[in-house]
């Protein structure tokens, strides 16, 4: 395996997907099994919600820090801290006697976690051609939503008789993904940027660099978007407690629903592995005009929310063998996609609401690369992040408020039905800050495009007038339009 070579950077890039949908796991496992950890433990669903809740607020807090260290610093090593951290954190959830010690595991975890998202996100910006961000970073995006959806179904099948065990696999899968990170691709800063090519780029933030990001309006919408799109987003880890109510409502022991819900969930969100479409969408606008990437976000968050309200009430006939088996569960649900009309409604719906809002993920990380310099994207990243885990644990403690409130004047699962459509329309602020991006992103972008230029200029050997990645002039709608001289790499 050559050192840097096209097989290294492959390898580096499949790594980093897997490290990302890990981190995913560690934090989806949990929902799913909220009723069985506080029976265990001897506390109430709310108290193990709590533990989610704290794990998205420290993480995004964590971020920042991990990430300015890592625009400083070497970021490898800063990754293998950030993956062992999480990993001790998840291997003592599963071994914890008691609910401090469960939430401390937790904390612990979400620390951990903070780093490895932030950070390899700026290794991976540095690893993708401008002309690829898009399709690549939807695989980034889809490695995240995969966990996600793993860890519910993880937890499901893994901790519906021991509840321990998902996190002490989960633990292991960490262990392994971290060896095989160390034999990954040290990327050097702004390794892709065709501004850059033959330049060694050695630029690291400072303290006083915060005010210029803040500057750049693209990453103030980018960053304050998250905080309405993931209060919907965390809203959605209630999901298998829907389907788990629908499955007691029609009889089923608690146990097969726990295991039903979970199963249903998964499927449902399967639209998410179409972000890759939304991804491509970015990519061909963005070479039309450099607020394609924008527009994509835009129309697709706005569009999924009527779909998103009508999905939760449509009705569902659940077919299973109650106390069967984990694998005859699964064959029993699969089946019912197949002879229920309202669960193929259901699944029909779901995939497309979920395709439309997952043209956001891809798209927002590409434009982050887009408009700011190598050594600014994971401190962006990480302050988008903070929000993102701001909104997402306001989401998910919020929507169990609500069904409580609920529960007074519908009872489960319409309660569950009411919050979870209530809170779709959070997406509707997101989608008009992604508008008010596409009318700076331009600007932003002719800004970097500049700056990266000069540098070039300063350190190569032919000058400013060498070539060092091409005229200031052609500016940003050169580099929506011309072909990329990095995209071979």
């Amino acid at each position: 395996m050559g050192r840097g070579g096209t097989v290294h950077r492959v390898y580096s890039v499949v790594v980093f997907v897997i490290l990302a949908a890990l981190d995913n796991v560690a934090i989806g496992i949990v929902p799913p099994l909220y009723g069985s950890i506080g029976d265990d433990l001897g506390v109430g669903e709310g108290h193990i919600a709590l533990a989610t809740t704290a794990m998205f607020l420290i993480s995004a807090v964590a971020a920042i820090g991990f990430a300015y260290v890592g625009d400083r610093t070497d970021r490898k090593p800063v990754l293998v801290a950030g993956t062992t951290i999480w990993v001790i954190g998840t291997a003592w959830s599963g071994l914890a006697e008691s609910y401090p010690a469960f939430l401390s595991a937790q904390v612990v975890a979400a620390f951990g976690l903070g780093g490895v998202a932030s950070v390899s996100f700026a290794v991976v910006s540095d690893l993708i051609s401008p002309r690829r961000r898009g399709l690549v970073m939807s695989f980034w995006g889809l490695s995240q939503g995969v966990g996600t959806l793993a860890g519910t179904l993880v937890g499901g099948l893994l901790g519906h008789a021991d509840w321990r065990r998902p996190f002490l696999v989960t633990a292991a899968a960490g262990v392994i993904a971290t060896c095989a990170y160390l034999l990954t691709y040290n990327v050097p800063r702004g390794d892709s940027q065709p501004e850059l090519a033959g330049v060694e780029y050695d630029e690291r933030i400072h303290h006083q660099d915060i005010p210029v990001i803040l500057k750049r309006r693209t990453n103030v919408w980018l960053i304050l978007q998250g905080g309405t799109a993931q209060i919907a987003f965390g809203s959605l880890v209630w999901l298998p407690i829907l389907f788990r109510a629908r499955a007691e409502d029609q009889g089923y022991s608690a146990g097969t629903a726990v295991l039903v819900g979970s199963i249903f969930a998964t499927i449902f969100q399967l639209g998410a592995a179409l972000s890759i479409l939304g991804g491509l969408a970015g990519d061909r606008l963005q070479r039309r005009t450099p607020r394609g990437r924008a527009l994509v976000a835009s129309v697709g968050v706005l569009a999924a929310v009527p779909f998103y309200v009508v999905l939760f009430f449509v009705p569902m006939k659940i077919t299973v063998p109650d106390g069967g088996s984990t694998g005859e569960l699964i064959r029993a649900v699969l089946a019912n996609v197949v002879t229920e009309p309202t669960v193929a409604a259901c699944l029909a719906i779901a995939v497309f609401a979920l395709m439309l809002t997952s043209a956001n993920s891809p798209n927002w990380f590409a434009m982050i690369a887009d408009v700011n310099p190598p050594q600014h994207r994971g401190t962006v990243y990480s302050l988008g992040n903070l929000i993102n885990g701001v909104g997402r644990a306001g989401g998910n403690a919020l929507v169990g408020v609500a069904f409580r409130g609920l529960a007074g004047a519908f009872p489960p699962p319409l309660n569950y039905a009411v919050g979870l459509a209530a809170f779709q329309f959070f997406f509707i602020p997101t989608g008009i800050m992604y508008w008010l991006a596409s009318r700076t992103v331009a600007a932003d972008m002719a800004e970097t495009h500049t700056t990266l230029l000069a540098v070039a200029a300063e350190r190569s050997d032919d000058g400013p007038d060498g070539d060092v990645g091409g005229d200031p002039a052609v500016g940003v709608q050169g580099l929506a339009g011309q072909q990329d001289p990095g995209a071979g790499r």
